[in-house]
């Protein structure tokens, strides 16, 4: 993907940085695959805050996306690329050869045009998706199934890939995202290749008011706050706060939060590293 400078024009786009969207091709979304997105505006069940600095933003209707690429032995044909309100991944509309228009995850490199496929021996070509046991070893992949059957699970934001490192008898051994190293069934689906929108991170909103279009309120830094309000408040003039925690005093950078114990911990081969 490119990225687009903007010239200091206004305040708000002199450290703007947004998205060329190069990569997209139709800015008409098909109308059979949208549906009604609810917000809860940070508000539970009973109508109570349950989480702050939620709220407003832009309406915006949801892309049904199909996670599960069950519709095996069917060609299908890139109609177009196309930008998803709801995710940071560009997704893929597909034309099947019965007739049938679904969504994908558009992986990086695909082109409106191309043929893609899914079944358990497909060739392992970027954007087709098979069973993991079937891939050669080094395979990148993306949109991975914990559970077959299921639907992706894994790598589904923009960039994010896991790659096939290992075979051993019904799994197979996937280095994740974060780097750490885990066994996944070889019965589970997953697609080849990277999600699009790769430098989706590197972008700068340039002013309050972009974050405010998508629903994200200002936020109110602990330090400011009175010890009242926050374990890092208080303090006589511009005082650090002392070891950066939570409002609720759980202590953040490096405090471990997995369940200790759980059922998966037996297919994690080695966890991912801590940042030095």
């Amino acid at each position: 993907m490119a990225l687009k400078k903007y010239k200091p024009m206004t305040a708000g786009t002199r450290w703007r940085i947004g998205n060329a969207y190069a990569e997209i091709t139709s800015d008409n979304p098909e109308k059979s695959l949208l549906d009604k997105a609810n917000r809860s505006g940070g508000r539970n069940a009973q109508g109570r805050r349950s989480m702050r600095y939620i709220g407003g933003g832009h309406k915006k209707l949801y892309r049904i996306i199909d996670f599960k690429r069950e519709k095996h032995g069917v060609p299908a044909t890139v109609e177009s690329v196309q930008y998803d309100p709801n995710r940071s991944a560009f997704i893929a509309l597909l034309h099947y050869a019965d007739g049938e228009k679904r969504y994908i995850l558009a992986p990086q490199g695909i082109q409106p045009g191309g043929k893609v496929f899914s079944g358990p021996e497909v060739a392992p070509e970027v954007g087709n998706a098979l069973l993991l046991k079937n891939m050669p070893l080094g395979t990148v992949v993306h949109n991975i199934e914990l559970q077959p059957g299921k639907g992706g699970a894994i790598a589904r934001s923009a960039g994010a890939y896991a790659q096939l490192t290992n075979k051993e008898d019904k799994y197979v051994v996937l280095k994740m995202p974060s780097g750490e190293l885990r066994k996944v069934l070889g019965s589970c689906m997953a697609t080849v290749g990277t999600v699009s929108n790769s430098d989706h991170a590197l972008q700068s909103m340039g002013k309050a008011g972009r974050n405010r279009w998508r629903g994200i309120r200002p936020r109110t830094r602990g330090v400011a706050m009175n010890p009242v309000d926050h374990p890092m408040g208080g303090g006589e003039g511009k005082a650090s706060g002392g070891h950066p925690r939570s409002r609720r005093g759980i202590v953040a950078k490096g405090l471990k939060t997995r369940k200790h114990h759980k059922g998966s911990d037996k297919l994690i081969i080695s966890r991912k590293k801590d940042k030095k």
